[in-house]
């Protein structure tokens, strides 16, 4: 199983990314795929969830700025985020594992395979 992250990169304040995970030797259908996020020096953090019937969960520091989809067609993941603040700025990780279909999982315990993770840097 792989997770590969992309489209970090190092925009203003304001201003917006889009982040991918592509999954490859594992279906992610049935799966719940998550970013979790670690800034500089601090804990790892769930950011936003997406089960298999597409319900979500963003964590309330991102609500109404940053949207997770997927397609499944593609085994892939998307992460939009706009309206970025300075304190989004972390390395933002994709993970997958559990089966959930009405659940949503939001703790990295509950996450068996992980990225590599992509950079993102906002500036002020």
């Amino acid at each position: 199983v792989q997770l590969v992250e992309s489209g970090g990169g190092s925009v203003q304040a304001g201003g917006s990314l889009r982040l991918s995970c592509a999954a490859s030797g594992y279906t992610v259908s049935r799966k719940c795929m998550a970013w979790f996020r670690q800034p500089p020096g601090k804990e790892r953090e769930g950011v936003s969830v997406i089960n298999a019937d597409n319900s979500t969960w963003h964590a309330d520091s991102v609500k109404g700025r940053f949207t997770i989809s997927r397609e499944n067609a593609k085994n892939t993941v998307y992460l939009q985020m706009n309206s970025l603040k300075p304190e989004d700025t972390a390395m933002y990780y994709c993970a997958t594992g559990p089966d959930c279909l009405f659940s949503l999982y939001t703790r990295a315990a509950e996450y068996d395979y992980w990225g590599q993770g992509t950079q993102v840097t906002v500036s002020s």
